[in-house]
């Protein structure tokens, strides 16, 4: 299944080289043509088909892959490499998804897969790492050599900075989510018992509400909004989460000592009545460490994409982070 339309160049570009970029998620995929100072040339969004099972999502990278390359070569630049960058326990290193248990997959050489069926060379990272390196080189955490970026969403996941290092171990590193904050809590997909994400994640917000009121939400955000508005039981439910939050951020701030903690996601859409309280409450658990700066994340939705390629640029050789820094920013991605 290709995905249609064909992507539509954002502006002229003179450049010859770029690479492509794939943020792969549980419900979508971004995907673009980037240049050297990480802007897309182009760029498209497709549905990820995950009801179809793990190979149709496998098919759908190869042939967004593929439609981005076709793309790229009509407008006559040279593809140098590609990044692609998907959820779960991914060693970048060996380029294989350990496991991915929201899109079935498990030990798949994901990058030798597409690199076989598009003819590209590709580098294979976490999306959440990814959208740190990002946050990292070009956003909240730019110029800090200890970061913590976390990632709140379906589920919530961290990407790791130290003394100017990404922390990776083999694809395990950051998985602040399974933190257990209430040993008597829910039980956890991972299979453990009151993990953050069971509390703090957006869907548990989501699904900690409408358990209680008897008008049912869609979205986090939406919770929000009713806890600004006086609603006790969203009250409730986000008073719970930013505690449980604060709880696992007051851990890593123990363990890891960061100087900026960079909160991303889609519970991060909630802005100041999630990051004042998040800021309040973990200041109630620190006594000896070192206070991160809180900060909303810079980069939005396009974090990943921007972090496969910075991902790809340096698989080929290219410091398209400095390029940005000098020349450039980080462009729009447009949803078709």
């Amino acid at each position: 299944m290709s995905p249609n339309p064909r992507p539509v160049p954002d502006e002229t570009e003179t450049r010859q080289d770029c690479v492509l970029a794939l943020d792969v998620g549980g419900t979508g995929m971004k995907g673009a043509v980037v240049d050297r100072t990480l802007t897309p040339v182009a760029s498209l969004r497709v549905p990820t088909p995950r009801a179809q099972g793990p190979d149709a999502v496998v098919d759908t990278i190869a042939d967004v892959l593929r439609t981005l390359r076709d793309g790229a070569q009509d407008q006559g630049l040279r593809v140098r490499h590609a990044g692609v960058v998907v959820p779960g326990i991914v060693d970048d290193a060996r380029g294989r998804v350990l496991r991915a248990a929201n899109l079935g997959w498990r030990d798949l050489a994901l990058a030798d897969v597409l690199a076989r069926r598009t003819g590209l060379a590709v580098a294979l990272g976490h999306d959440v790492r990814a959208g740190g390196a990002a946050e990292s080189a070009l956003g909240a955490a730019r110029g800090t050599r200890n970061s913590l970026f976390v990632a709140i969403g379906t589920g919530v996941a961290a990407a790791l900075v130290c003394d100017g290092v990404a922390v990776t171990s083999g694809g395990y590193a950051g998985e602040l989510g399974h933190l257990v904050v209430d040993p008597q809590g829910a039980d956890c997909a991972c299979g453990g018992r009151g993990c953050l994400e069971t509390v703090a994640s957006a869907s548990a917000v989501v699904a900690g509400y409408n358990a209680l009121a008897p008008r049912p939400v869609t979205g986090a955000v939406e919770v929000a909004d009713r806890a600004r508005d006086g609603d006790p039981v969203a009250e409730e439910v986000w008073d719970r989460a930013v505690g449980a939050l604060a709880q696992g951020l007051a851990s890593a701030a123990t363990l890891l000592a960061p100087e900026k903690v960079v909160l991303g996601g889609g519970l991060a859409e909630a802005g100041p009545l999630l990051l004042d309280r998040v800021r309040v409450a973990l200041a109630e658990r620190l006594t000896f460490q070192r206070g991160p700066d809180l900060l909303r994340a810079a980069l939005g939705d396009r974090a990943g994409a921007i972090g496969a390629a910075i991902a790809a640029w340096r698989a080929a050789g290219v410091d398209a982070v400095g390029a940005a820094r000098s020349g450039g920013s980080p462009g729009r991605v447009r949803q078709r």
